[in-house]
């Protein structure tokens, strides 16, 4: 039985892929030469066979950079999450990742961390009452307003880093904040705020 020796079209393609070419960069390259070098590889079927081998690297060159490209994107949402450490009244820390715009106190309930939130980040009470471990991170808050200041006011146990959850929002600069929970909160009503069912 004759079996044919590797065609020049296949032994192109080897040398190409040796010299550390994509395989769709080693076919075009083949395409561009000279019409008479390129007839001088096996004709008939051989060559359509070596033509179909060659349609199926390319692909598969597509399919590597496409899956590529997809783990860039997986990579780059990764990216858009930061780190962020919870420590509740026994001391017992919770690290959780929080999507870059989201408010800490989302991230808690996102995350089953007891930070109550009873006016569900209105600025109506001061129950989302958190404190910034680190002073570092607290000067790279925004400064609070007049009625988180005026919450801040109720809250229980006030600190010099103490903020409202609902009003720390995730940003890459936050990246490791560590946040205490008080051991108590005071929820007053007020102006007549009522906070609905859940």
């Amino acid at each position: 039985m004759f079996i044919p020796r590797l065609s020049r079209v296949a032994f192109w393609l080897a040398q190409e892929l040796s010299r550390g070419k994509c395989p769709s960069q080693a076919i075009s390259g083949y395409v561009q030469r000279p019409f008479s070098q390129f007839m001088q590889c096996q004709v008939g079927h051989r060559m359509e066979n070596n033509m179909f081998h060659a349609s199926i690297m390319q692909k598969n060159c597509l399919y590597s950079t496409t899956f590529s490209n997809d783990a860039s994107g997986e990579e780059a949402e990764q990216k858009q999450k930061i780190s962020v450490t919870f420590v509740d009244k026994d001391e017992e820390e919770k690290h959780i990742k929080v999507p870059i715009g989201m408010s800490m106190l989302e991230a808690a309930h996102e995350n089953d961390i007891e930070l109550e939130g009873a006016c569900e980040g209105s600025l109506a009470c001061s129950t989302c009452h958190v404190i910034v471990m680190n002073m570092e991170y607290y000067n790279k808050l925004e400064d609070p307003s007049d009625e988180e200041n005026d919450m801040l006011d109720l809250a229980f146990g006030l600190t010099e880093t103490s903020r409202l959850g609902c009003q720390v929002i995730a940003k890459p600069e936050l990246e490791g904040i560590r946040l205490a929970i008080p051991v108590a909160t005071r929820n007053f009503a007020v102006d007549g705020y009522v906070p609905k069912p859940h």
